[in-house]
């Protein structure tokens, strides 16, 4: 995939060294939220490019027992396979972009916006194939002009979301975050995509 994105070792330097300036040290309130909806604890979750995880904390907390994380910083997953020892939470090292599973709802959360704009569609068919029918990818997006260009987290916009996704799902959702932690009020959308079957 991405120059940036298959560098192992630049993610692992990212949390050897703490530049790890996204980690909220929380669970997103808006997922939080969206989660606190969820009424069947049984659904196979899976949240890529996980970081340290925060998301996984608020889950264990509220009953989820099938649960799949993935990150390609070794280190990273390390620390994780200790945290979560002994708890219903499969953890892997690895490519995203290579992973193979069936789930009924995907967490975005900080992971769009570490891949390169011209590696978005990838991401979309990657979803599309990992999800069961009917299944959700939900989580937050960033609003228009917040990130950069040539860096992560990369821009995005709401009017590239919609035509970027809505070949492969049903967009039930794309609205502003009203629960975002302080940084980033007004700078979050929140989605909720149902796939398509083609």
């Amino acid at each position: 995939m991405s120059e940036i994105i298959n560098q192992e070792d630049f993610w692992n330097n990212c949390y050897l060294t703490g530049q790890t300036g996204w980690d909220m040290h929380q669970a997103s309130p808006p997922l939080t939220t969206f989660l606190d909806s969820l009424n069947d604890k049984s659904i196979s979750i899976l949240i890529p490019g996980c970081g340290n995880a925060h998301e996984v904390d608020y889950l264990m907390a509220h009953g989820f027992h099938r649960v799949t994380v993935i990150d390609i910083a070794n280190s990273l997953v390390k620390k994780l396979q200790d945290k979560f020892k002994g708890m219903p939470v499969k953890i892997i090292n690895g490519d995203f972009f290579n992973h193979e599973g069936n789930y009924d709802l995907i967490l975005e959360q900080t992971f769009f916006c570490a891949i390169p704009p011209y590696h978005r569609k990838n991401y979309v068919l990657k979803m599309h194939e990992l999800l069961n029918d009917k299944g959700w990818l939900a989580g937050v997006l960033f609003k228009e002009n917040y990130g950069f260009a040539d860096h992560p987290p990369y821009q995005g916009s709401k009017n590239e979301y919609v035509q970027l996704f809505s070949p492969y799902f049903n967009i039930l959702k794309i609205e502003l975050c009203n629960n975002s932690i302080a940084p980033r009020m007004g700078n979050e959308y929140f989605v909720k995509l149902e796939k398509k079957r083609r």
